[in-house]
């Protein structure tokens, strides 16, 4: 593409984003056919939410629906909200209550957290989300703008304190705080035309506007309804209401224009921070007649820029002077430029704050009915955000620190999951010397931390017994627990559902820091070929967020000793996900193909039920006790010739295939089979011992298929021996189906023969 095919391509989105200015009979007719462009501010909020659609997470080991928009969809995932599902869900719920005008209508809503648990990006997903919701045709967002210098030729004209003479063009003035396009109708027509819209509505939550005209805004009106009262005009809002005084516009929302940000740094008295301020220059300037013109006030106050859509207040315990001052906002829909100018405002209000705010609300909690803040405690409607505590979801967020990646995750099964869990991250770092490399946190690398940080967050006090954090931990991530053959869903386990998961922990600022330092540090590690020193180990993330917790002021002492003393558990944990991965690496080529675990399952099937099977030609055959036989004792390696009396089973192995095969099978899609159904139908990998059978071995495997091979030769194996040879395949296949470096696979291999060699015989 050229710079002109750029330049054509934005020309091509900004005229699918703004209209041309309409009259306001033009816009009315427009809310009838498109409502939703009339809403007021909680229901326009919560459309735009519903807009993006829902998706199927799994948070706490039990499946939600979560709102896409919350991915933040419009800016490719930059500032997601990763997990926090439920608490998203319950402020959904509140918007449509504050929407409908039932019970929460008077509420500020308060989100509240530790740090770093996505409170911030919650900001960022909402302005993102509402400026793109707003560019869409049923996001449209309007106002007004008015001219006055078309109703007289004098140089009375309405404007910012800008030249009265400018052109026609440049005298149209937006209303200041985005007012809405029908409060410019008398009250009672208003009325008619929300219950007209309303009665076509199919919709539970009615559209309000009761609001009235900004002081601005008011101004323009009064000086046209005097001008053209006094000339005798008889349709006097008809002539106020001319498309060459009055237009209805459309806006993108972004902060400073329907969305309001008060940020943490932001100063000044309570007024100028909530609504603006009045410009004295322009006072003297302007023919007030004896009172202030709110043509010389600044607008620029949260309220004002969020008025339409949302006002956030970040940080709010920076601002708890405001909060008192913000009651009357959802009560009384109004705020004050000066004691004798009001301006009636329609926004979300949003508080954002860290666990600090709630103490200062608290430092009167004990004189009961005396408690100053009581009625300020009792409109903050709290959403507590936590620390994640499922382990998919913390990885994805530490890449998401440590890179560039924004995708969100979404997959079609928890096997998809478990491989993006424990990929490698590669980064390029340049070193004092000047000279880029690259270093590589090697697979399970990040899952190690991820799960670290996620086990220090859950509380151990509702923990079955047999049961650790790191257990409790995946029934969080999987929505269940398997136990060899055995899956135990996430149901089965009490778990308190008003415990202390998610409270406090690690942060993943913590997580991040330690992370990037590794990335920096020489590590002395050396071998003949490969760079290992550029490689980061799981135990060395593991050690090093142990290790520099001692000078971490982000912890106490207790949490020091507490989270300490929970690192061995997922220790253990990863490096049996290493000793999987080499495993599986070494009997890569031995692993039963599917089709003939498919006949297997076909065989047992048969046997149990007397269903007829058929062979290549379209014979019937019975069932092959031999086949069935060889299958359990080879490739299953759970019986011996002891158990079957010839090729027929005892009662041990008769029990295994009912219990163990049948049962787990996906009867529904047998149930439901048709003359073309094939083992092919059934997902073979829901059976936990088929699942086994496909994906896992163990070192009997390896010892039973290479009889010569011998661990303790791993780190420089002789030439020509078995062990060479299972290395240098070994090495190759981590490689190429592991995602693993020549120097990681080296390393991780070495790691898990040194702990095996030791029992090997």
């Amino acid at each position: 593409m050229t710079g002109n095919d750029y330049v054509s391509e934005a020309d091509r989105e900004l005229e699918e984003t703004y209209e041309k200015p309409m009259a306001l009979a033009a816009y009315v007719d427009r809310i009838f056919e498109n409502p939703t462009i009339a809403s007021h501010a909680s229901k326009y909020l919560l459309e735009a939410i519903e807009a993006a659609g829902t998706r199927t997470v799994v948070e706490e080991g039990e499946e939600k629906e979560r709102y896409r928009f919350f991915d933040d969809p419009h800016n490719d995932g930059e500032h997601a909200i990763l997990g926090n599902t439920e608490v998203l869900n319950r402020f959904v719920d509140d918007l449509r209550s504050i929407a409908a005008g039932r019970a929460k209508d008077e509420k500020i809503i308060w989100f509240e957290g530790p740090t770093a648990t996505g409170k911030s990006e919650l900001k960022r997903c909402l302005v993102n989300g509402l400026r793109e919701y707003s560019k869409t045709p049923e996001g449209r967002r309007y106002t007004i703008e008015w001219n006055v210098a078309t109703a007289e030729t004098s140089d009375r004209s309405l404007s910012y304190g800008v030249d009265p003479t400018a052109g026609d063009d440049q005298n149209w003035y937006q209303s200041p705080v985005q007012s809405h396009p029908l409060s410019v109708f008398p009250e009672q027509v208003r009325s008619q035309v929300l219950a007209d819209l309303n009665e076509q509505l199919e919709d539970h939550v009615p559209v309000r506007v009761d609001t009235e005209l900004d002081p601005f805004s008011r101004e323009a009106y009064d000086f046209l309804e005097e001008r053209y009262r006094r000339e005798g005009s008889e349709d006097l809002f008809s002539a106020i209401a001319d498309s060459e005084h009055l237009r209805v516009k459309n806006y993108v929302v972004d902060i400073g224009q329907g969305v309001g940000v008060l940020h943490s740094e932001d100063e000044g008295r309570p007024k100028e921070r909530l609504v603006g301020s009045w410009m004295h220059g322009m006072l003297q300037e302007l023919d007030s007649r004896g009172r202030k013109n709110p043509q010389a006030f600044s607008y620029d106050g949260v309220l004002s820029q969020g008025n339409g859509v949302l006002t956030i207040v970040e940080d709010a315990a920076q601002h708890a002077d405001l909060l008192q001052k913000l009651l009357n906002v959802p009560d009384e829909q109004s705020v004050k430029l000066d004691k004798g100018i009001g301006m009636d405002v329609d926004t979300q209000l949003l508080i954002i704050s860290n666990p600090d705010l709630e103490a200062q609300l608290n430092q009167h909690a004990d004189r009961n009915g005396m408690d100053p803040l009581k009625a300020l405690k009792r409109r903050l409607d709290k959403h507590r955000f936590g620390y994640l505590t499922n382990l998919s979801l913390e990885t994805e967020l530490i890449r998401r620190e440590l890179t560039n990646e924004t995708e969100v995750w979404e997959a079609d099964s928890y096997d998809e999951l478990e491989n993006r869990i424990r990929e490698p991250v590669r980064a390029t770092i340049k070193g004092q010397d000047g000279r880029t490399r690259t270093r590589e946190f090697a697979p399970h690398a990040i899952e190690a931390a991820a799960l670290y940080a996620v086990v220090t967050r859950l509380d151990e006090e509702d923990l079955p017994n047999g049961l650790d954090l790191v257990d409790k931990a995946l029934i969080y991530d999987q929505g269940y627990l398997q136990e060899g053959d055995t899956r135990r869903e996430k149901d089965e386990f009490d778990f308190d559902d008003d415990g202390h998961d998610g409270d406090h922990g690690i942060p993943v600022t913590y997580t991040r820091d330690t992370l990037a330092e590794l990335l920096q540090t020489e590590r002395d590690r050396h071998h003949g070929d490969l760079s290992v020193e550029d490689v980061v180990m799981p135990r060395d993330v593991l050690n090093a967020m142990a290790e520099g917790m001692a000078n971490a002021p982000v912890f106490s002492t207790g949490e020091r000793s507490e989270f300490e003393n929970r690192v061995v558990p997922v220790k253990n944990y990863i490096f049996d996900r290493q000793e999987s991965d080499v495993i599986e690496a070494i009997m890569h080529e031995k692993r039963v193909d599917e089709e003939t675990v498919g006949e297997y399952v076909e065989q047992v099937y048969a046997w149990e039920t007397d269903e007829p099977l058929y062979n290549d030609r379209g014979e019937r055959v019975e069932p092959d006790p031999l086949k069935m036989k060889l299958f359990e004792i080879e490739h299953l390696g759970r019986f011996s010739e002891d158990e079957y009396q010839g090729n027929l089973p005892r009662e041990s192995v008769r029990n295994f295939r009912r219990e163990k095969v049948i049962t787990s099978l996906n009867r529904h899609a047998w149930e439901h089979r048709d003359e073309d159904f094939s083992v092919a139908d059934v997902d073979l990998a829901a059976i936990p011992v088929i699942k086994s059978v496909l994906e896992s071995h163990d070192w009997d495997d390896v010892s039973r298929t290479f009889e010569d091979f011998d661990p303790r030769q791993w780190d420089d194996p002789p030439s020509g021996t078995e062990t060479a040879s299972v290395k240098e395949n070994t090495i190759e296949t981590m490689v190429a189906e592991f995602d693993y470096s020549e120097a990681s696979a080296e390393l991780t291999s070495r790691h898990v023969m040194g702990q095996v060699s030791y029992r090997w015989d």
